[in-house]
């Protein structure tokens, strides 16, 4: 089962400053992809290949992702990510995601459901679009 969340194990992490999103200057953060039959959700504590989809046009450990710099509104402080693309994957059938920080011994961050079963084929990108880095829609935000 898949079961998006912010993972316990990165709130801790939050409070020992274990992770930088710093944008080009911090850690590098990537997105593994999953299938349904993963087993991912608030307890994961970092990348696993379980459950990790894999065939052509795939490599273990997913992608890096482009962080956006921290920034706050009132009381609420929050980071996103830019949209990430996932190009040549063939016929693969796609349930979640995990996004892990692999300059931290890949410490996980945050696990996504995708709602639904999403395939790519080889001329078709898989592209996860992030929500806006704001106070309201940030991936990532502690109010």
């Amino acid at each position: 089962m898949i079961a998006q969340t912010l993972t316990t194990s990165f709130k801790v992490q939050i409070l020992t400053a274990t992770h930088d999103f710093t944008a080009s200057t911090g850690d590098i953060f990537k997105m593994a992809l999953y299938l349904s039959t993963a087993s991912i959700g608030a307890d994961t504590t970092v990348y696993m290949v379980t459950g990790e989809i894999s065939g052509t046009g795939y490599t273990a450990g997913g992608i890096a992702l482009t962080t956006i710099t921290p920034a706050s509104t009132s009381t609420t402080a929050f980071t996103s990510f830019n949209d990430a693309t996932f190009t040549g994957l063939v016929n693969s059938s796609i349930a979640g995601a995990l996004i892990y920080n692999s300059s931290k011994s890949n410490k996980s961050v945050a696990v996504l459901d995708f709602g639904g079963m999403k395939t790519s084929t080889a001329a078709i990108p898989l592209v996860i679009v992030f929500p806006t880095a704001s106070a309201t829609t940030a991936i990532i935000r502690f109010p």
